[in-house]
């Protein structure tokens, strides 16, 4: 049976020796990984104590990095503690369209300066 977190207790956990995260209804215990923390361990620091799904969501976190929250599972999160509990989402977020959106324009670029030097070669050359 799993654990069932009070908000008291998720606030209770927000220093830097014991931290604990809310994401999507579930506490993490992060506070093994914040010297790992590839964005710096000011940025979870930032969301202690609250609801940090759309913080998390909202940098696109990768397969690898959502991997690793099993591990760190404390338990599930009082629903009746008042705070609104946020849910992750499947649709990409604004931040994930943006880059997505910017690997296509990698491959563009250099495929439209290529075609426009073949292009000038091909009517310079018969002219």
């Amino acid at each position: 049976m799993s654990k069932v977190v009070t908000l008291e207790e998720l606030k209770a956990n927000s220093s830097k020796d014991s931290i604990w995260l809310l994401l999507d209804g579930k506490v993490y215990n992060v506070s093994k990984f914040l010297d790992e923390h590839p964005g710096g361990d000011e940025v979870i620091l930032a969301e202690a104590g609250k609801d940090a799904t759309e913080a998390f969501e909202d940098v696109g976190h990768s397969d690898e990095a959502r991997a690793l929250l099993p591990d760190m599972l404390v338990g599930t999160f009082d629903t009746n503690s008042g705070l609104e509990i946020k849910k992750m989402t499947s649709a990409p977020t604004s931040a994930q369209k943006a880059m997505e959106q910017g690997s296509n324009m990698m491959y563009f670029v250099p495929l439209a300066l290529m075609g426009g030097y073949f292009a000038w070669r091909y009517y310079s050359g018969s002219a």
